[in-house]
């Protein structure tokens, strides 16, 4: 499956984002009332600078205690974010969050961001394509038996 169909599945194009001057509380804030597990870093330009997750602030809050939550997201943010296009499939994504040790990764267009899946869609994604294969080897095993 491609990643343009696990958009489509996920039914949502909304991109929760922040500036790097954004402060951490501003961050967990956004996570808790969304209930999501990252948000985007973008820049004046709306070019993607980085990406914030739930982690990042659990290592900064271990690190420097509850102070931390007023520093910026530039301070902890992931800023060489690994990214895939509409055109990859789901293999080749989940090899690369399994071998990165990430959960989310931003999705590219032309260069330009369109949207953002979790190994949990790309899961799901492999899981509903495994289905489908095993149903059409079970159909044609029926026909050729029949």
């Amino acid at each position: 499956m491609k990643v343009m169909q696990i958009l489509q599945r996920k039914g949502s194009d909304a991109i929760e984002s922040v500036s790097p001057d954004s402060s951490l509380s501003d961050v967990a804030s956004i996570l808790s009332q969304k209930k999501i597990g990252c948000v985007l870093v973008l820049n004046e330009d709306g070019k993607l600078a980085g990406i914030v997750s739930e982690r990042d602030i659990v290592r900064a809050l271990g690190v420097n205690g509850g102070k931390c939550l007023n520093d910026s997201v530039r301070t902890v943010m992931t800023a060489d974010v690994i990214t895939c296009v509409v055109e990859d499939d789901d293999n080749s994504v989940l090899k690369k969050m399994t071998t990165g040790r990430f959960r989310h990764m931003p999705v590219l267009s032309d260069g330009g961001l369109v949207g953002l899946i979790s190994i949990g869609d790309v899961v799901k994604a492999r899981i509903d394509s495994l289905k489908m294969e095993n149903e059409e080897l079970e159909n044609m095993i029926r026909s050729a038996t029949a």
